[in-house]
């Protein structure tokens, strides 16, 4: 596997925090450690740890490994986004939560899936008394501008995908907002193949 620690600074610390959890099952290299031109070819799993999605898509560019990622999980390698990875995973990172702490060369991603996805998404209560933007206003506004689904995804709610094949899995609901103020609860185990079309 290789993990893409570029969500946080110290990768080195991100990475060995990684394999301590996952390395007794699984060999686990550290992106940054990779030469130049990696061989991606090497790689069954490519996984994007969370973080600051604005860093780790900086990193991305930075380091030529945006399309390298892209090109092998469209080879068949698998990948694997926690909340910035999910982000990435996406045509563009316009559906962060994250505050712009870098500025990348671009906003566009991997464009691995044809939606865009806001991880930790959470409802608002009625009786909520803060005043901004919520999450629901932010993302509609992102739709009206950009003319695509996205995907709220509740804290443990994971997407699956096989091929051209989408399921909602995990513990926890999402919310899919479409254009046309369109918006509805999907649950853990529903199909949502309609998102690839």
């Amino acid at each position: 596997m290789l993990f893409v620690p570029f969500a946080y600074d110290d990768h080195e610390q991100y990475t060995e925090k990684v394999k301590s959890t996952l390395g007794s099952q699984i060999a686990i290299t550290g992106a940054h450690t990779l030469p130049s031109k990696p061989d991606m070819s090497q790689f069954d799993v490519i996984f994007c740890g969370g973080g600051n999605t604005f860093l780790l898509l900086d990193n991305l560019y930075n380091r030529n490994l945006l399309m390298p990622i892209r090109e092998a999980v469209l080879r068949g390698a698998r990948y694997l986004g926690s909340s910035a990875g999910a982000n990435v995973a996406c045509p563009s990172i316009g559906t962060t939560n994250d505050m712009p702490i870098v500025y990348p060369p671009s906003f566009e991603a991997l464009n691995l899936v044809p939606f865009n996805i806001n991880p930790h998404y959470f409802e608002t209560p009625p009786n909520w008394t803060h005043v901004g933007e919520t999450r629901r206003i932010r993302i509609r506004e992102f739709i009206q501008h950009n003319h695509r689904p996205v995907i709220g995804l509740e804290e443990g709610a994971i997407l699956l995908r096989r091929g051209n094949e989408l399921f909602l899995r995990g513990v926890a609901s999402g919310r899919i907002f479409a254009p046309g103020n369109q918006e509805r609860v999907v649950t853990p185990g529903e199909a949502l193949h309609f998102l690839l079309a």
